[in-house]
């Protein structure tokens, strides 16, 4: 329970080297008063120094990723996944793609480059560009499995002969020899310059003589003109015939990057000082590629992008807290180690260079020990209590001076209500409703003219279905939070074949400074809007408060022809039992509330949890489905039984191999983790016959999982075709003495 209030916003964009050191330095040292948030548009993301290795089959996609989820909860930052396209420094918010901005008090950018495709006719859309580095790794895994049975030729091209280009061509040649071994496999690196122009003389040598001995073809001083679909044209004159390229060429800025109104450097790469702050905006910084230090010209090289987070950490705290920040000065010389793929490496610095089995050795280690850092949980536990102390004074301006004096004597009752001010610019920064007085809903009174109370007229003919749900948060992204409990609610509404008509809200927000509650309570109720509009779902009103932590719930409205309704009842013997949705968020988010659960299983299951059903409830309805209900809190077997019982005089046959499981789901239950409400659900296991059979079986915990926003559970005639996002899973059978009402076939 969090104890003293937030005041500040601290926003990381993008999950580079620099801010993965950010996010550690703040969670073993919190600054109490600061909510820390990492925006990303991935949520895996590449160390690049191990990519070439990855490529060459050195490592594995785990390997050389860092999971930003699983980071973020060991530190205890929100993570939001979203893509930034600019920022609104006057309101100072990050503008997102495809969702409302976020607010920010301090804000640093670390979000990448790219080759630069536009350079060359022909490459966007004929050409595999590397970066952006996260891309690449299920691109080249995807590239693999197309070329793995290829016979004949296979032409590769690599366009760039810097240290990347030089090191994912020996690293293709490598890997494809090992893959494609029916294929007469040839590579070539295409420059305009020499290769490894920046280093040495040394380096170059060595390399070119690496180059001759693998017999991947060099072609330096050869600029490339265009690049058709299967050939390259050079500026020598040369056709290149090609079965796919590569372009690692000099990186570039992205195009939203102009539109911030800061200082660019020539090539339009944000111009920071020596203390990595914006020259023209001091709650600006930016590291990493997409940063210049103008002071220190330096290349895009990942050493600097590493090198970059201790001084940017320590200077965002000094940020916060009013201080000025420290210049700091990377260094100019550095070592380069260049892998090459087949086990060997070459080390440059200055004016020399060596070569060798062991320098790739002595790669591999620095590689693995920083990544060690980031991708296994710290063996000094995270100071979690520091996140609950007093935040420092100098954080605070004058109204939070006030919110911190009323810490630990909050009022209750309508005092703890959200206040009037903020409630009503949160209402304004939302959408106009789609749904007025005027419209088919019938809503006669709603917030566009708000009263004491709502009013609603009911068509004639049809019945109000009405239902309620509400629960804590369990993700910290409040957007995406306000998005499934919108879908969770409206569940009951769709598996009784109603039409949503209206929603009454109920949020509570955690007391911080007023601009931040106000940020929570807009990111909620936008991502709710965002499914109730879609469903047609008026949202007409509701009610906002202080609380612990963050909460959401709805009470929902549905339209139905009483004589239509589905019910939980009305299973016959014969119905196939179909499920619109997989199995398996308790579990995922117990894990994830560990800092256990994978990033990507997360992203999936909070796919489907966002994933409204009212497709899948008109589905059911077309194809004559006799009895539906939601999948939520019980679990399967719990809702299954529900049915059951409702029903009469059936049992119920359950296909255990054929439920369907979001992934990871199983590996964590084998590992132990099970949702808080499991052992509660596990009580209906005197319900179901076959338990001892399938005691081993690896799907049998689904039964029991508690579900959040799940699918469909409905019951259809046997002849009744299926949809493809339907899983049958069971069917009903006739049962003229009670037993059990569930038995597992395996």
């Amino acid at each position: 329970m969090q104890s003293a209030p937030f005041l500040k916003d601290l926003v990381l964009v993008g999950g580079g080297h620099s801010h993965v050191h950010v996010l550690k330095s703040f969670g073993m040292k919190p600054m109490p008063g600061v909510r820390l948030t990492l925006i990303g548009r991935d949520i895996e993301t590449p160390y690049s120094g191990m990519i070439p290795g990855f490529v060459a089959g050195a490592y594995s996609f785990d390997e050389c990723h860092i999971d930003l989820a699983r980071l973020c909860a060991w530190t205890g930052a929100r993570l939001i996944h979203a893509e930034a396209v600019g920022l609104d420094r006057i309101n100072r918010r990050v503008v997102l793609k495809d969702r409302p901005p976020v607010s920010y008090d301090l804000v640093s950018l670390d979000v990448g480059s790219s080759p630069s495709m536009d350079a060359i006719p022909g490459a966007a859309g004929h050409a595999t560009p590397v970066k952006p580095i996260a891309e690449l790794g299920q691109r080249w895994l995807g590239f693999l499995e197309r070329v793995k049975d290829w016979q004949g030729a296979l032409r590769i091209a690599v366009i760039g002969g810097g240290a990347g280009g030089v090191e994912l061509a020996l690293a293709i040649d490598h890997r494809l020899r090992q893959v494609a071994r029916g294929a007469e496999v040839s590579v070539t690196l295409a420059t305009k310059g020499e290769i490894l122009s920046g280093q040495a003389v040394a380096a170059r040598q060595r390399m070119r003589a690496i180059f001759a001995r693998r017999g991947v073809r060099l072609l330096e001083n050869a600029a490339t003109t265009r690049i058709d679909a299967d050939a390259v044209h050079l500026e020598t004159g040369e056709r290149l015939p090609v079965d796919d390229v590569f372009v690692v060429t000099q990186a570039s800025a992205a195009s939203w990057f102009a539109g911030t109104g800061l200082p660019l450097d020539a090539r339009g790469f944000f111009a920071v000082e020596p203390t990595l702050a914006s020259s023209g905006d001091p709650a600006v910084f930016a590291a990493g590629d997409c940063a210049s230090v103008t002071a220190h010209p330096r290349p895009k090289a990942g050493v600097f992008a590493v090198r970059h987070g201790r001084p940017l950490a320590g200077n965002l705290r000094r940020a916060l807290l009013g201080q000025e920040p420290q210049p700091f000065t990377p260094q100019r010389r550095y070592l380069s180690i260049l892998g090459t793929g087949d086990g060997n490496g070459v080390a440059t610095r200055g004016s020399w260079a060596i070569e060798g089995t062991w320098v790739w050795r002595w790669k591999d280690h620095i590689d693995r020990r920083w990544m060690r850092m980031y991708r296994d949980p710290p063996a000094t536990p995270m100071d979690r209590e520091a996140r609950t102390a007093p935040p420092d004074p100098a954080l605070a301006d004058a109204q939070a001076k006030r919110l911190l004096a009323d810490v630990g004597m909050r009022c209750g009752g309508c005092a703890a209500k959200v206040g009037a001010g903020t409630l009503e610019r949160v209402l304004a920064r939302l959408e106009p409703s789609p749904f007025p007085p005027s419209s088919s809903s019938r809503v006669a009174i709603g917030l566009d003219a708000p009263d004491d109370a709502a009013m609603i007229e009911v068509p004639a003919g049809q019945a109000l279905v009405q239902s309620v749900d509400f629960f804590r948060t369990f993700i910290d992204d409040p957007y995406t939070f306000g998005e499934v409990a919108a879908v969770h609610a409206l569940g009951d509404v769709w598996a009784m074949g109603a039409r949503p008509h209206s929603a009454l809200a109920l949020a509570v927000v955690p007391a911080a400074a007023e601009r931040l509650m106000e940020e929570d309570l807009f990111q909620m109720l936008a991502g709710a809007r965002r499914i109730l509009d879609a469903a047609g779902c008026a949202l007409i009103g509701g009610h906002s408060g202080e609380g612990p932590e963050a909460a959401l719930g709805f009470s929902v409205n549905g339209l139905v022809v009483a004589s239509q309704a589905l019910r939980k009842g009305g299973l016959k013997p014969g119905d196939r039992l179909v499920l619109t949705k997989k199995l398996g968020t308790g579990v995922i988010f117990a894990a994830a509330m560990r800092g256990m659960a994978r990033g990507s299983w997360i992203d999936e299951a909070l796919a489907s949890m966002r994933t409204p059903s009212g497709d899948a409830a008109r589905a059911l309805v077309a194809a004559g489905a006799h009895a539906c209900t939601d999948v939520t809190g019980f679990g399967l077997a719990g809702h299954l039984a529900e049915m059951i019982r409702a029903s009469g005089n059936v049992m119920v046959d359950v296909h255990l191999d054929s439920l369907p499981v979001l992934p990871g789901a199983i590996e964590l239950f084998a590992q132990g983790f099970a949702s808080s409400l499991q052992p509660e659900n596990l009580r209906a296991r005197h319900l179901i016959d076959g338990m001892d059979r399938a005691a081993g079986h690896a799907k049998l915990p689904l039964l029991f999982d508690p579900q959040t926003a799940g699918g469909l559970l409905a019951a259809l005639p046997a002849e009744a075709r299926i949809s493809d996002d339907m899983t049958h899973i069971g069917t009903v059978r006739s049962c003229e003495e009670y037993v059990t009402e569930i038995r597992i076939v395996i």
